[in-house]
């Protein structure tokens, strides 16, 4: 078997910039009037080019076996069909009814009972609809499944793996490949080094008890694969649905759910799931979407300058090229202008924020500089909160100017507002090192602190300038 280094390109392509599901808002279908083809489901079809060839897995079932990890693997085709029926169903309609949505989805996961959410070792917990008691480690589960062969003889060349899946350290989630995701891999190249090898393995494993309810409500997932672009924090997936199903980092599709061992829970994917590449090389891969934000950022010299530096997470608020379009014909002219340079500097300065990476559901922040604190000064982890309301204020490079964020969550359905206005499109772009989200208009300040925010119209030259003038150091 072979897991080849051709991958990478494509592995940068697929799962370094995670797609969430699309936000269902009134702000966004207003956009898709403005523009007839979104940048999201332009992205979803580039990723779906590269996986083309990609079919369903798993339709037909096969005999009873005694086996949980096959027994759900060979159920779960029906159930999928049924919820995906519901779902674009819902999906056509006018007005997106959350409420309902919910309702409607609840009552297909207890018809075929996949979103099981007791913890293995509760010991209220009893078994129903012919479930019993798991008795097997998720690694000898996943290691006696006829559909995870390939998955358990590759985890078999680490013992350290081995180990910790069938350890009692803690409630593992595995995200198990099933045969079938080895078969999408090309059969020419040369095999990558072990150390790769055991990122892409370890990027299944959570060390986190995240049953399929769990995973429903979040969109990101911690991994065991600590990051040192990140501060040392563990990498994270991306989790959501889609008209495909729920997706794994937007292209993988879970086939198998809730699959309980004695100490975690296995989920079936049917692609491999790998490590993202820096937040640079992403907006390098969608120039479609992105070409005017990478213009400006060479142009600057600040793409140089942040792939030198030595930032622990970051949070990129990415502009499309929509956004810059947005401005209009005169402000975009002089930005790339010899005259406007030090304002598109400095206008991309307050789209970054280093040192902190604030995903949807999850909060990190870097030491101080005095070395005073942990490297992990706060975590804000959302997921299992079915309302709620987090505020945080992002100073960015721009003469440390903050970013004011508010993310408003109802149940699964996440919404990040910048400076009160400006809705981020899409969320949870995973970065090797940091988070991309994609702003539909780009972020100005205002004049005077307090004062009118940029609400995405055409803006004169003079007015741009303006709200940039009480930055002298910068210009």
């Amino acid at each position: 078997m072979k897991l080849v280094s051709s991958l990478l390109p494509l592995a940068a392509l697929t799962s370094a910039f995670v797609v969430p599901d699309q936000q269902i808002t009134e702000q966004l279908a207003l956009q898709s009037q403005k523009e007839p083809q979104s940048y999201f489901n332009r992205f979803q079809g580039s990723v779906e080019e590269a996986w083309s060839g990609v079919e369903d897995t798993f339709n037909n079932a096969v005999a009873f076996s005694e086996n949980a990890l096959d027994n759900a693997i060979n159920a779960v085709s029906g159930a999928a069909n049924e919820a995906k029926a519901k779902f674009e169903c819902h999906m056509s309609m006018e007005k997106w009814d959350i409420q309902g949505w919910l309702d409607s989805a609840a009552s297909t996961i207890e018809d075929v009972d996949i979103f099981e959410t007791s913890r293995p070792h509760d010991p209220h917990h009893k078994p129903h609809h012919g479930h019993h008691a798991p008795n097997k480690t998720v690694y000898e589960l996943i290691t006696s499944s006829k559909y995870t062969t390939k998955f358990a003889q590759l985890i078999d060349e680490y013992p350290d793996l081995v180990k910790t899946l069938n350890g009692t350290a803690a409630n593992y989630t595995v995200f198990a490949p099933t045969n079938k995701a080895f078969e999408k891999i090309p059969e020419h190249g040369r095999k990558p080094s072990k150390e790769l090898l055991k990122k892409v393995l370890a990027y299944h494993i959570s060390p986190d008890f995240y049953p399929a309810g769990r995973v429903l409500v979040s969109h990101t997932i911690p991994t065991v694969v600590d990051e040192g672009s990140l501060g040392g924090v563990a990498q994270r997936l991306r989790v959501g649905l889609s008209l495909k199903g729920l997706l794994v980092n937007f292209y993988s599709k879970v086939v198998a759910i809730n699959i309980f061992g004695t100490n975690g829970v296995i989920h079936g994917v049917d692609s491999l799931l790998l490590p993202p590449p820096p937040a640079l090389k992403i907006i390098e891969l969608f120039p479609t979407e992105f070409s005017t934000l990478q213009l400006g950022l060479a142009k600057t010299g600040l793409f140089d300058a942040i792939a030198k530096s030595h930032h622990e997470g970051g949070t990129f608020f990415a502009p499309s090229n929509f956004a810059f379009k947005k401005l209009g014909p005169k402000v975009n002219a002089f930005l790339f202008s010899k005259y406007g340079e030090k304002y598109l500097k400095a206008l991309l300065k307050y789209h970054i924020v280093a040192n902190q990476t604030l995903y949807s559901d999850a909060f990190y922040k870097a030491k101080s500089e005095d070395g005073t604190d942990v490297k992990i000064t706060e975590e804000v982890d959302m997921a299992g909160i079915p309302k709620g309301h987090f505020h945080v204020d992002l100073p960015t490079l721009l003469d440390d100017k903050s970013l004011s964020v508010d993310l408003a969550r109802f149940g699964g359905f996440i919404n990040i507002k910048i400076n009160g206005f400006s809705n981020v499109a899409v969320q949870d772009g995973i970065a090797k090192d940091g988070v991309i989200h994609v702003v539909s208009s780009v972020l100005i300040p205002p004049r005077a602190p307090g004062g009118a925010q940029y609400m995405g119209e055409e803006m004169s030259v003079e007015e741009f300038k303006a709200r940039f003038d009480a930055f002298d150091q910068e210009l």
